[in-house]
């Protein structure tokens, strides 16, 4: 017997009566029944939360505003405003007193609460005691426990998008502050260079006061100097004034002496002329010799009177010396004590000039250290507002929102799944692959009695035991490939390919559950669903493998199932083709380990029969 004749025998066995065909139809069903309802039931959970219905509470009172000015602001409010047009879930406001009796009875899955304080808690971050706003989530585990956890997400983003709102506020304030800021210190840097112009002037003229109460200071010191030794040249000229007043005074006494006798004499000459004539009258000469006498005499008489005159004169010009003497004493010491006034001027002018010139010069530095720190500041203050840009209230609402929400994530996928379902289902098709074939063996007979006693050919027996539910098997992967693409609607960027790693699998589990069958009978049937549970946990299917126990990490890289799921990822989602061969080629030495342990089974029954043989199997 061929082994073609073999498989048409086992199908005649199988299809020979009506319910045996239901039966064959049903075994056959149940991969693509398992798995598209299961994929069907969660091919897009997170589509369908707007029908989560979830209790919202806003007890919120309001707070003024942080600036201090303004209506009052509710943030509670906004959020549950902002909540409800989203329509994320099913929310449903309520009071506090509703929410907890609504959880209670599982009419709602999880609530929300916006406390009273909210808005005053985040408007305190301007006050002197901040605090942290606080949004309450209720769960209940009895109802649901991903609702619990998805409740806590939910709240998570919540609390995301309110701290991103009022840092967009705060940041906004802030940035409207600086821009503020920033014309001020415009306006102060034009006034900083308006006196830094003025520093500027006042700088020079006092460097050219200072280089003016220099000359002054020389100047007056110079004539102090010079008042000083006029003073001592009045005094001098006084003490010589002095000497030559007394000295004309001295002569001028003399003079007035001298003329007072050659007056006198002047005066006596009428008299002694007269006694003369008389004399010589008595002495009894004639009157002509007494004229004779007396014209000889009248000569000497008018010399005299001309020397008197003369000398007259002269006592007048030197009592006129001697007066002029005096005043010019006088006149001397007026100049004495003014040289001195003078000197003494001179010398606190010279102390003054020399004072102003210290201070011209002090006044000079300082004006010179004001211009440049007047500079220094317009530069300062130039470069503070220029550090400040320029801005708009566009422009500051755009900066706000940014530093309020500073990263964004940018994602991209290698290899993308349309959605949850569609994610899983590399998983579910490699688990309904197994269950396919497990539930086939229940009706398939792995190795045929009447072979193995007729025939002495392990190879063909093998084949024949293994081809049979190989074949059913690829007809359950069809139907579930056309489920998962025309009825779901999955994307496949390799179908064919996706096809192939399907049948590959089935194949390979035939291979495995029969080698199983021929060594352990009934029990490798059990073996097959101990088998299945194991690969159903370490296939990484769901959580990434790296998350098991070390020991279910190790047979994640043992077992079939993980690889046929790589496989189907990869040409599922358009992800490594060459990993897929790498897992094809896995699934190939499973395959012909499997068959070749299941033809040294069959080999031993074929040569020598065991007690095993004749006692009946403990299942089925």
């Amino acid at each position: 017997m061929k082994v073609p004749a073999m498989i048409a025998a086992e199908l005649r066995r199988l299809t020979a009566t009506r319910m045996g065909i239901l039966a064959l139809v049903a075994l056959i069903a149940v991969p693509i029944l398992y798995g598209g309802l299961y994929l069907w039931a969660n091919q897009d959970p997170y589509g369908r939360f707007p029908e989560v219905p979830v209790a919202l509470v806003v007890d919120d009172e309001g707070a003024p505003p942080a600036s201090g000015s303004g209506d009052d602001v509710n943030y509670g409010t906004e959020v549950a405003d902002n909540l409800i047009e989203r329509g994320d879930f099913d929310w449903r406001e309520m009071s506090a007193a509703q929410a907890e009796e609504a959880l209670r009875t599982g009419e709602v899955d999880f609530t929300v609460t916006i406390p009273a304080n909210f808005s005053a808690a985040l408007t305190s971050v301007a006050g002197e005691k901040p605090q942290q706003a606080r949004i309450e989530l209720e769960t209940n585990d009895a109802n649901n426990y991903l609702a619990s956890s998805i409740g806590a997400q939910t709240v998570e983003k919540v609390r995301s998008s309110v701290a991103q709102m009022v840092g967009s506020e705060a940041a906004e304030t802030l940035l409207t502050g600086l821009s503020t800021v920033r014309d001020n210190l415009i306006s102060a840097t034009d006034g900083a260079t308006k006196l830094t112009d003025g520093a500027d002037s006042a700088s020079s003229g006092s460097a050219t006061l200072a280089d003016g109460t220099s000359k002054l200071a020389d100047g007056t010191a110079q004539l102090a100097t010079g008042a000083g030794t006029l003073s001592d040249g009045a005094h001098r000229l006084a003490d010589g004034a002095h000497q030559v007043s007394d000295g004309n005074r001295q002569l001028a006494d003399a003079a007035d002496r001298i003329g007072a006798s050659v007056q006198q004499a002047a005066d006596a000459l009428p008299q002694a002329r007269s006694d003369i004539a008389a004399l010589l009258a008595e002495q009894g000469l004639a009157q002509e010799q007494i004229d004779d006498v007396l014209a000889q005499l009248d000569p000497v008489g008018a010399r005299l009177q001309e020397g008197n005159a003369t000398v007259q004169a002269t006592v007048g010009k030197i009592d006129q010396l001697a007066a002029g003497a005096q005043t010019l004493a006088s006149s001397a010491d007026q100049l004495a004590g003014g040289a001195s006034t003078l000197a003494t001027g001179a010398d606190t002018a010279a102390d003054g000039a020399a004072a102003a010139d210290a201070g011209a010069a002090k006044l000079r530095d300082g004006l010179a250290t004001l211009a440049a720190g007047t500079a220094e500041l317009r530069d300062g203050l130039a470069k503070g507002a220029d550090a400040i840009p320029a801005s708009t209230a566009e422009l500051r609402a755009e900066q706000a929102d940014t530093i309020a929400d500073p990263v964004t994530v940018s994602s991209d996928k290698v290899a993308a799944a349309k959605d949850y379902g569609q994610g899983l289902a590399p998983f579910f098709a490699a688990l309904a692959g197994w269950i396919g074939i497990y539930a086939l063996f229940l009706i398939v007979k792995p190795i045929s009695r009447r072979a193995v006693t007729a025939l002495h050919s392990p190879i063909r027996i093998t084949l024949a035991g293994w081809l049979t539910p190989a074949a059913l098997g690829a007809v359950q992967m069809v139907g579930l490939l056309a489920v998962l693409g025309l009825t779901l609607g999955f994307d496949f960027q390799h179908p064919w390919g996706s096809l192939g790693v399907m049948v590959m699998a089935s194949a390979t589990y035939a291979a495995i559950i029969l080698a199983l069958n021929v060594w352990l009978g009934s029990v490798g049937q059990f073996m097959g669903l101990v088998l299945m549970v194991l690969q159903l946990v370490t296939a990484g299917g769901t959580f990434p493998w790296q998350t098991l126990p070390e020991p279910l990490a190790t047979l994640h890289h043992v077992l079939p199932m993980g690889y046929v799921v790589d496989a189907m990822r990869q040409l599922m989602y358009g992800g490594d083709l060459s990993r897929a061969l790498w897992d094809l080629a896995v699934l190939a030495l499973w395959l012909l380990g499997a068959l070749i342990l299941a033809a040294i089974g069959v080999t031993r029954m074929t040569h020598r029969r065991t007690l095993r043989d004749l006692q009946p199997s403990l299942i089925g």
